[in-house]
């Protein structure tokens, strides 16, 4: 975002904050204009002088003159002389007084809460809220939510979060990215209204209950029909149904997610990211070639060819290459990213460091059936 986007919006976050303390104060500061124009016009035409430059031309105390005299009255400064008439004496008699009441009840709150918007911390966090547009609201600011939201910052996306648990460890940190946090509860309309679900792009429901996180999606497809939903969920099952039955976009089951990575990591295959399309596990791995193995003097397409890979990233001496051709030889010392199964990544894995294609190794026939499946499977290796 840009400096005046960002003065854009500070200001707009300003004019907001201002409405909102206006409605806030209302009462207070309707007495306060009241009692303003009343003393005002009392003096005008009832002040009897003793000094004549503060008279118009028609004898009467000067318009300026008495709305300066009645504001410092209800400050407790009286720049003119007491008057004979009984209703101007009856203005510097109670208008200190009253001025001293909403003075006290209003309006120096109103202008501290003004000046000090930091202080009214949810105030504030909802009136800038209200200058964000296509933006992605965050529902659930624990592990997963805080890890999304700067996720989504770092794709250049503006972010607005919601969170229930105002002394949240990961809150601050969050708010120092210049994020806005609402405290509150998501399953509330007013509090998902206040995030701006109704003008947003996309919202992320990633508290750590199912149910929850369907009640605000469909809270915010409510609000907002063309809004994008994203959901975390524990039960794969409720996960797909969801998924087609009420139309959410995504519904992602976080064993689901998690399982990959955990299976491939218990692997002894270099694998960085884990995920399925439909039913195939699908890795992403970084391998070193190291001088002597089986890929140098290879090109690209020869090593995908033989080992069933997709090489998505190159790096050699001359730098990285995302789109690199095929043509391209590999050398000893190059990294190459690859994308294929766990067979694949094991096999390419063993020719990358120079090591023999393993071969399977024979059960023992006298004693093959008598040992225990598990236990073979760890012999073996």
């Amino acid at each position: 975002m840009t400096n005046a986007a960002r003065v854009g919006r500070l200001a707009r976050a300003y004019v907001r904050d201002v409405r909102v303390l206006l409605t806030q104060f209302r009462f207070t500061l309707l007495i306060f204009c009241l009692l303003l124009v009343t003393g005002t016009l009392i003096l005008h035409l009832t002040y009897d002088p003793l000094s004549p430059a503060q008279m118009d031309a028609t004898g009467k105390l000067r318009w300026g003159t008495a709305l300066h005299a009645v504001f410092s009255m209800m400050f407790f400064e009286t720049p003119l002389e007491h008057p004979r008439h009984v209703l101007s004496q009856a203005v510097f008699l109670l208008w200190p007084a009253l001025g001293l009441i909403l003075v006290v009840n209003g309006v120096v709150g109103f202008g501290t809460a003004l000046i000090t918007h930091r202080e009214r911390k949810e105030a504030w966090q909802v009136a800038v809220a209200s200058t964000y547009r296509n933006h992605v609201v965050v529902c659930g600011l624990g592990r997963v939510g805080y890890r999304v939201a700067l996720q989504l910052l770092t794709m250049q996306q503006e972010v607005v979060g919601v969170e229930s648990d105002a002394t949240g460890p990961f809150l601050d940190a969050i708010q120092a990215e210049g994020v806005p946090v609402l405290i509150g509860d998501a399953r509330n309309r007013d509090m998902l209204e206040k995030a701006g679900v109704a003008v947003a792009s996309a919202i992320v429901a990633c508290t750590e209950d199912d149910l929850t996180n369907l009640e605000i999606a469909l809270d915010a497809r409510d609000l907002n029909p063309d809004i994008k939903v994203v959901m975390r969920m524990f039960d794969q099952r409720l996960a797909e149904r969801i998924r087609k039955g009420f139309g959410i976009h995504t519904a992602f089951s976080t064993s689901a997610l998690a399982a990959p990575a955990l299976a491939a990591a218990a692997t002894r295959a270099a694998v960085e990211y884990s995920f399925y399309v439909d039913d195939v596990l699908l890795n992403v791995s970084s391998l070193g070639v190291d001088a002597g193995s089986a890929l140098v003097g290879r090109c690209l397409n020869d090593v995908e060819q033989t080992w069933d890979v997709s090489i998505i990233l190159y790096r050699g001496s001359d730098g990285v290459d995302l789109h690199p051709v095929p043509e391209r030889v590999l050398a000893g010392g190059d990294q190459i990213v690859v994308f294929a199964t766990l067979d694949a990544l094991a096999r390419l894995d063993r020719a990358s460091r120079g090591q023999p294609a393993a071969t399977p190794r024979a059960d023992p026939p006298t004693r093959a059936l008598s040992w225990p499946r598990w236990l073979r499977r760890h012999r073996d290796v």
